[in-house]
């Protein structure tokens, strides 16, 4: 669907999702293009987060782990997840943090596939997922390597015999790349090799299908498309060919077989339960289950249309500009390559960011020079995403990024 700034109110008005707008808080005057990194609020989960607080803790206190169902949240909230990433019920389960949750996977990967010593990945694989497999190597002893491709297309030749696991991350987080999952997935079945997806940057963006893809594992947050709130439970999926047959390290009481006869040995859940560890965080979840309830009415497939044409829309109206002030697109323009963001490499990135987000327009920066801008379909129309490249565009030709306040880095970027 081609779109330009001129017809970019009519598509709002024919566009299929524009009633998901309205379900969302979303502040007068902001247009915001950092969904893909914290998602905005749905209007019922602040009431539902009050009704935990005042009524299940409040007044029917520990009885609301029963009355309430808290104490299986985890597989609730995994359920709903399921439906999103194209996986069955009974696979996904909402835990910790995407961090942990790789520990645990990638740990139980290596023990199922013994006597291969490589982990393969790419280098500009998020960062926490390459440290995550850098401690797990150590914690076992130092008999794995951790080999990183330097671009996508290197990635089939480094598979061979004596490659554990592939672990990679569904969607590029500073360009936006988008690998193909099935394919992937399908070269390292072939040599014999176990999967791992983080999911965290296409997870609510785009329809997935882990169990077509045949993916050993998946993981990724709560927190960015899936709209659950800042620090929301991860996820994690496990193929169900595998359950049963692995241990994952964090060996918690809500991972045992049958946590509440508090026997003193530990007795593995023979199911995606086993990763689950300790007592799962109830606001947290409960706010993820809250924002999840809408996408049992979302056409996945209108998403990844409406996302495509909002980026689309984005980069044609920047490629007016970008060579006159050195804006470099990182991010593929192919469909088919990409997630549901746009991605631009240029000098004072940093504080070109901070002009915008003084203006109202929300993106965000990533070192070196990365200013990253996520689409996000369910509450971004195509007149902000016009609006936004204009606004971009004042910028530099006003140099209004070149004030000292603008320079100052806070804590994050």
């Amino acid at each position: 669907m081609t779109i330009d700034s001129n017809a970019a109110q009519e598509a709002d008005e024919t566009d299929p999702l524009r009633s998901f707008r309205d379900r969302f808080e979303l502040p007068e005057g902001v247009i915001y293009l950092d969904g893909n990194s914290l998602g905005a609020l749905p209007k019922g989960v602040r009431e539902r987060v009050a009704h935990a607080i005042g009524t299940e803790w409040g007044t029917d206190l520990i009885r609301s782990w029963n009355s309430a169902e808290w104490v299986n949240l985890p597989q609730k909230v995994g359920n709903r997840i399921a439906r999103v990433i194209g996986a069955k019920a009974g696979t996904v389960v909402a835990a910790d943090s995407t961090s942990v949750n790789l520990f645990k996977v990638l740990s139980a990967a290596l023990n199922l596939n013994p006597g291969r010593r490589t982990i393969v990945s790419e280098r500009e694989n998020f960062p926490t997922d390459l440290y995550i497999a850098e401690g797990v190597a150590r914690q076992l002893g130092g008999k794995h390597g951790l080999v990183l491709a330097d671009a996508p297309q290197d990635i089939p030749a480094l598979l061979d015999e004596d490659v554990a696991v592939l672990m990679l991350t569904h969607v590029n987080y500073r360009t936006g790349y988008r690998h193909d999952m099935a394919e992937l997935t399908k070269a390292a079945h072939e040599k014999g090799i176990l999967t791992i997806w983080d999911l965290a940057h296409s997870a609510g963006a785009m329809a997935l299908d882990v169990e077509a893809a045949q993916a050993d594992f998946a993981i990724g947050c709560g927190y960015k498309y899936l709209n659950g709130g800042p620090g929301a439970p991860a996820f994690l999926y496990v193929d169900p060919r595998h359950h049963g047959g692995f241990r994952q390290p964090l060996s918690g009481w809500f991972g045992h077989r049958v946590p509440f006869e508090f026997e003193p040995g530990y007795v593995p859940s023979g199911g995606v339960e086993q990763y689950l560890c300790g007592t799962p965080p109830v606001l947290g979840m409960v706010a993820l289950d809250e924002a999840l309830a809408l996408w049992d009415e979302v056409d996945m497939d209108a998403l990844r249309r409406k996302s495509l044409a909002l980026a689309e829309l984005f980069m044609r109206e920047i490629d007016a500009f970008a060579d006159e002030f050195g804006l470099r697109l990182v991010t593929p323009r192919e469909a088919d390559k990409r997630g549901s963001q746009v991605s631009y490499a240029c000098e004072n990135g940093y504080a070109i960011m901070q002009a915008l987000i003084a203006r109202g327009v929300i993106g965000d920066f990533r070192a070196p020079d990365i200013i990253r801008f996520g689409f996000t379909p369910l509450y971004l129309n195509y007149a902000e995403v016009a609006q936004a490249a204009s606004i971009l565009r004042a910028i530099l030709e006003e140099r209004a990024w070149d004030r000292p306040e603008y320079k100052v880095r806070t804590a994050v970027t």
